[in-house]
């Protein structure tokens, strides 16, 4: 069998991988053999998501770890690359998925600390774990890392304005990184999800009304699952993925080109 999207001997670090997208990407690259570390503020929806991991790979090489952490506190970052060291090794991949978005509403009235919170977990805490583990990286000249961004970074909102400048920056932020570490052969690249059926979203699709409203002039005409993300994750972080950086793929069922 072809090894383009094998991940065997690969260590991942995977923030908000407790549930949604970020479950779905460590699960995808734990059945493809990567070594995968499920991390969240919740210790035991952790220890939770590992085991059914290890349970269910059990006698194969992929498997996971729990290591908890809060992104937004960047000696909890430290610590958590740290501990995946002690565990692990080196880190080879690194998905930055974890984000907030703690008001819905016009930017007018967006309060200075919801602003701030957004833009320190969704763009600094990125910034900050980057560069936690880029040293190794150029040190063995390899590795990836992938942001989770959103097609919100694509186009303006009245009510999400600060979460889509959030992952505007995301996007450019991958550029950058890719720019300056393309010479030590480590790729960055962004994936920007449209509507998926996660609880971060589940106010857009929970209603069966508001979802087909939502989906109606979708190429596709339908949510898409967090299962169909991570497909794109497993690519990025593989050999298939190798001459591809500096990229955002987008998938979302279509909906940016209407």
């Amino acid at each position: 069998m072809s090894d383009l999207f094998d991940l065997t001997g690969k260590v991942a670090l995977i923030t908000g991988s407790s549930k949604g997208i970020g479950k779905a990407i460590a699960e995808e690259m734990a059945r493809h053999g990567a070594q995968v570390v499920i991390s969240s503020r919740k210790a035991d929806v952790c220890q939770e998501v590992s085991d059914a991991i290890n349970a269910e790979l059990e006698g194969q090489s992929g498997s996971a770890v729990s290591i908890p952490a809060h992104v937004g506190h960047k000696e909890e970052l430290q610590r958590l690359v740290d501990e995946t060291r002690s565990q692990l090794g080196k880190i080879d991949v690194l998905v930055c998925n974890a984000a907030v978005n703690p008001f819905y509403g016009s930017m007018a009235d967006l309060p200075d600390d919801a602003f701030e919170k957004i833009l320190g977990v969704n763009i600094q805490s990125n910034h900050w774990l980057a560069h936690m583990v880029l040293p190794e990286m150029v040190e063995g000249q390899a590795g990836s890392i992938i942001i989770v961004s959103s097609v919100g970074g694509l186009k303006g909102s009245p009510t999400l304005g600060a979460y889509c400048i959030s992952k505007a920056a995301d996007v450019q932020l991958v550029r950058n990184l890719a720019v300056e570490y393309g010479p030590h052969n480590i790729t960055v690249n962004a994936i920007s999800p449209g509507l998926v059926r996660t609880d971060f979203a589940r106010a857009l699709w929970e209603n069966p009304d508001i979802l087909a409203e939502r989906t109606a002039g979708d190429p596709l005409r339908r949510i898409g699952e967090p299962q169909e993300i991570a497909g794109a994750a497993v690519y990025l972080a593989s050999k298939a993925g190798s001459f591809t950086t500096g990229q955002n793929i987008v998938v979302d069922g279509g909906s940016t080109i209407t």
